[in-house]
């Protein structure tokens, strides 16, 4: 059964670092683009990043430009968030999801292109 599992999601302080990974399950992410999408309490799903599955290329949402850093290790069969200087707007729960496609969706930001979903983990940044 094909699964995506995150982790690295807790409770920190402005101005803060965490890296969250998430696993594949069941399938390599080998040939899949793979995404990370946020959503806080009462707003809809946002896109964060995106990264191809050779690593060539990535996409981030303007609000996270220069702090957060999408990689990935595909020998562990993991795709990481390395999110820096995190601020209280940055709160909500953070899901990776893959699309069937290696190569970036050309809206990568629509949650409409991606097939597998993972169950999400809270990221909370307190002021």
């Amino acid at each position: 059964q094909f699964q995506l599992v995150e982790s690295g999601g807790g409770l920190v302080q402005d101005g803060e670092s965490l890296r969250l990974a998430c696993v594949g399950s069941g399938f390599s992410l080998d040939y899949y683009a793979v995404a990370w999408f946020r959503q806080a309490p009462g707003k809809e799903r946002e896109a964060v990043s995106c990264i191809s599955s050779a690593s060539s290329f990535t996409e981030y949402a303007d609000p996270v430009k220069g702090r957060f850093a999408i990689s990935r290790d595909n020998a562990e069969n993991t795709v990481y968030l390395q999110m820096s200087s995190l601020k209280p707007e940055d709160t909500g729960v953070y899901y990776c999801a893959a699309a069937i496609r290696g190569s970036i969706p050309d809206t990568w930001w629509l949650p409409v292109e991606y097939h597998y979903w993972g169950q999400g983990t809270q990221v909370t940044v307190s002021s």
